[in-house]
C-alpha cells in the first residue's frame, strides 16, 4: 500500500513537471528580443524547458529557492530565500525589473511563474526595507492566514507584484503559470506580477488587523497612505498581457486517480480546494472514512479518497517541526485509531520546516508509536508531526521536485 501511495504521488508531480508540459505553450519568437523572467520553486525547470525549445535569442533570470537550481546555458538561475524573502531575491528582482523596463514593443516578456514566487521575487516598494518585508512575512506565516490573504499584503509592499511588473513593460507579456493556489487565479500565484489585482491597501490593512499583526512603522504608514494603488481589472495595460495557467492541482489529482484505477481501487477526487486548519480538515476526512467503513456509503470500498488544496497550521508558542501535510496525517491517525493507509505530501517536495515532502500513515502507526513511548496527541499539540513520523521511519523524502501544485493527500479505505 505504501508503494502504491507513493506511485500515486509521483504521478501527481509528473503531471506538473515543466520539462514535460511547458513546451507546447511557448509562443513563436517575436521580431525583437525575448526576456525570460521566472520566479518560484519551478523557476529553474521552467527556464530549462524554455531553453530546450526556444530556437532564437533568449536571455533572462530565474529566481528559485535555495537547493532548487538547475544548470542552464542562457538563463541565469539565482537561488534565494523562501518562505521568508532575502537580499538575494531582492537583488535579482531589481535586475529583472530593470531589464523589463528596457523592452520595446517588438520584444516579448516571457514570465514563468510558480508557487513560492511571492517570496522569491521580492523587491520591496519604495520606503519599505527588506527587514520590514521579512518581519511582516514571518508574522503572516505563523498566523494561520490563507495564502490569498498573505499575498494581498505582499502585493501592496512590492515594486513588482500585484501587476506592477506588467505595468513596467512596454512589450507584450505572456505569463505561463503553474498554479499552487486554490481556484488557480493568476493574481495569487507568485502574488500576480503580471495579473490585475482586485485587492486594495484597505484589504491589506484588514488582513493585518484580522490576525493581530503589528507591522513595522513604514509598512503601517504605507498602507494608511494608500497611494500608488496596484493596477486593477480593466486597466488598459492588460490588453497586451496574457496570463495562462498550464498546470493545476486538479490535473495532478486526476493523474493520481489513474494509478488507483489501474489497481481496481475506486478513486474519488474530493476536490483541490480544501483549506482550513490541517488538524481540523483531518477530522472531517476521518468522519467520511468511518461512514465508508460502517455503511459502505457514500462510496463502496476499496476506495481511494484523493484531495488537494492548502491547509494551514497556526503556530502557538515556539512550535515544533513539520508542516501542514504531516500534521494532517497525524491528526487523521489519532482520529481513526486503528487507522488506515494514507499519505499527505507537498508536491514541491518540502513540507514545512524540514526536509521531507510529507509522510505515510499505516493502520498501526499510533500503536507502533505508543510502543516506543511516543505520545501522538502531545506531539500534535506541539506541532511536532515531523518528530512523530521520523521516529517511525515513515517520512517521504523526495528532495526538490522543482514544481508545485499544492498539497496531495490520499486515504485508502480497504
Amino acid at each position: 500500500m505504501r508503494a502504491l501511495l507513493e506511485e500515486s504521488f509521483r504521478a501527481a508531480v509528473a503531471a506538473a513537471d515543466p520539462l514535460r508540459i511547458l513546451a507546447p505553450h511557448l509562443p513563436p519568437p517575436p521580431k525583437g528580443r525575448t526576456f525570460l523572467a521566472a520566479a518560484g520553486k519551478a523557476a529553474a525547470s521552467m527556464a530549462l524547458a524554455a531553453e530546450k525549445k526556444w530556437s532564437s535569442n533568449l536571455e533572462g533570470i530565474a529566481i528559485t529557492r535555495y537547493g532548487h537550481g538547475l544548470p542552464t546555458q542562457r538563463i541565469r538561475v539565482v537561488e534565494a530565500g523562501h518562505p521568508v524573502p532575502d537580499e538575494a531575491g531582492e537583488a535579482a528582482a531589481r535586475e529583472i525589473l530593470q531589464h523589463v523596463k528596457r523592452l520595446e514593443k517588438d520584444d516579448l516578456l516571457l514570465a514563468l511563474l510558480s508557487g513560492g514566487g511571492s517570496s522569491l521575487l521580492s523587491l520591496p516598494a519604495e520606503g519599505i526595507s527588506m527587514a520590514d518585508l521579512k518581519a511582516v512575512t514571518t508574522q503572516l506565516l505563523r498566523s494561520g492566514a490563507a495564502i490569498q490573504e498573505i499575498n494581498t499584503v505582499r502585493k501592496h509592499l512590492s515594486a513588482v507584484q500585484g501587476g506592477r511588473l506588467a505595468t513596467a513593460c512596454r512589450a507584450p507579456v505572456l505569463a505561463l503559470i503553474i498554479s499552487d493556489v486554490t481556484g488557480d487565479d493568476p493574481t495569487h500565484v507568485a502574488s500576480g506580477p503580471c495579473a490585475p489585482d482586485p485587492t486594495t491597501y484597505h484589504d491589506a490593512l484588514d488582513v493585518l488587523s484580522k490576525y493581530r499583526i503589528s507591522p513595522p512603522a513604514a509598512v503601517k504608514a504605507r498602507f494608511e497612505r494608500a497611494a500608488d494603488e496596484t493596477p486593477k481589472p480593466g486597466d488598459p495595460v492588460f490588453r497586451r498581457v496574457e496570463n495562462r495557467v498550464i498546470a493545476t492541482a486538479h490535473r495532478s489529482l486526476e493523474a493520481a486517480a489513474e494509478v488507483f484505477a489501474r489497481e481496481n481501487i475506486q478513486p474519488v477526487i474530493l476536490g483541490d480546494t480544501i483549506t482550513g486548519e490541517a488538524a481540523e480538515a483531518a477530522k472531517v476526512m476521518a468522519g467520511l472514512v468511518r461512514e465508508i467503513r460502517k455503511y459502505s456509503s457514500p462510496f463502496h470500498p476499496p476506495v481511494a479518497l484523493i484531495s488537494g488544496g492548502e491547509c494551514t497550521v497556526t503556530i502557538r508558542g515556539e512550535g515544533g517541526r513539520g508542516g501542514r501535510c504531516s500534521e494532517f496525517l497525524l491528526s487523521l491517525g489519532i482520529e481513526l485509531e486503528p487507522g488506515v493507509h494514507a499519505m499527505a505530501a507537498d508536491t514541491d517536495g518540502i513540507d514545512g520546516s524540514e526536509d521531507n515532502a510529507g509522510a505515510f500513515m499505516t493502520p498501526d502507526s499510533i500503536k507502533r508509536a505508543s510502543s516506543k513511548g511516543i505520545d501522538a496527541k502531545a506531539l500534535l499539540a506541539k506541532h511536532d508531526s515531523y518528530g512523530f513520523f521520523s521516529a517511525l521511519g515513515d517520512l517521504l523524502v523526495t528532495g526538490p521536485t522543482r514544481t508545485n501544485v499544492n498539497d496531495y493527500r490520499a486515504i485508502l479505505v480497504a
